[in-house]
């Protein structure tokens, strides 16, 4: 949908001719980054990508905001979005939920949407969520099909441990092949974990962590170095995580599980300019509170990064109306 800018003809007098103006956007847009703003190769990133696209295609003001991370300073600068009268404000990021919680009570009339969390019981905070789980099932599909030795892993965090089950590992033994799931939780050193997943034969490592994985690909890129034959890959999701690739170690970077956050962005502000309420959906029986975005609907896309899973896109295609059906 496209708004084109209202002429107005302002008169001045008999005499004058009438001369058209531009009017001023009704809506203004209010976005809190999290850390470090834009340029994190993360959330902040994927964020104003959706919000380069909604520019190009909406006529609404933006007002931009980074927080240092401190609560103290997360209030603050949603307090200065709300003076501004911004309406809808866009959190990008879980530490924003303890403020939101406190000031959608306050400011009931201001709409509030949260990216990447779901723990805010407000009727004006909208939770934007997203499927990991159907993308961690097409991560463990994809890493059993091209495994050599037998043995895929899974590096996750010790509140991932669902998300393994349900995700991961189901989807590697759905691949029917004869390949054993691995997991590593880890609350300490990745590079320590990923050595010995590494050291226990698996040849394909999914990183479900946050933040950045570059240590992860660090040790595979070193051990690729070390050994011969076929290569040793990694399977990551974005924006959660960044990595920095080079054309030399592309290669064993095999696919990524994308959560499209830039989508997200789109529809929010595309529902306020319709002057669309956008509020949470509740289904107790699938576990949703908020607006989950799953494969259905293009909100998880999983990107084929090598030849050998290229070539398996078809067996994937099957694997992925699997997953979609998949509600945690």
């Amino acid at each position: 949908m496209k708004i084109r800018s209202i002429l107005l003809a302002v008169v001045l007098g008999a005499s004058l001719v009438s001369a058209p103006a531009h009017a001023a956007p009704e809506l203004s847009v209010g976005v809190a980054y999290d850390i470090g703003g834009r340029g994190d190769k993360s959330f902040n990133d994927a964020s104003a990508a959706g919000l380069e696209k909604a520019q190009k295609q909406f006529d609404f003001n933006l007002e931009a905001v980074v927080t240092d991370g401190t609560s103290a300073d997360r209030e603050k600068r949603i307090r200065s979005l709300i003076t501004k009268k911004c309406n809808p404000i866009i959190a990008i990021g879980a530490g924003y939920a303890a403020t939101l919680q406190a000031l959608a009570v306050e400011f009931p009339n201001t709409q509030f949407a949260i990216i990447n969390d779901a723990s805010v019981a407000a009727l004006n905070v909208t939770s934007v969520v997203f499927a990991d789980t159907q993308g961690a099932y097409l991560a463990g599909f994809s890493a059993a099909q091209v495994s050599k030795s037998g043995k895929v892993a899974m590096i996750a965090n010790p509140d991932q441990a669902d998300l393994y089950k349900d995700g991961f590992s189901a989807g590697v033994f759905a691949s029917k092949r004869k390949v054993i799931p691995i997991v590593k939780y880890v609350s300490g050193s990745y590079s320590l974990a990923t050595t010995q997943v590494l050291d226990a034969g698996a040849d394909v490592v999914f990183a479900a962590t946050h933040g950045s994985n570059s240590e992860i690909f660090k040790v595979i890129v070193s051990r690729n170095a070390k050994k011969k034959g076929s290569n040793i890959g990694l399977i990551n999701i974005e924006p959660d995580q960044y990595i920095t690739v080079t054309s030399a170690t592309k290669k064993f970077l095999f696919a990524s599980v994308v959560k499209r956050v830039d989508k997200a962005i789109y529809d929010v502000i595309a529902l306020s300019v319709a002057k669309k309420a956008y509020l949470d959906i509740l289904d107790g029986d699938a576990g949703i509170y908020g607006r989950r975005y799953g494969i259905t609907g293009g909100g998880i896309e999983f990107t084929i990064r090598s030849k050998e899973l290229a070539a398996m896109s078809d067996s994937i295609n099957l694997a992925a109306a699997t997953a979609e059906k998949i509600l945690a």
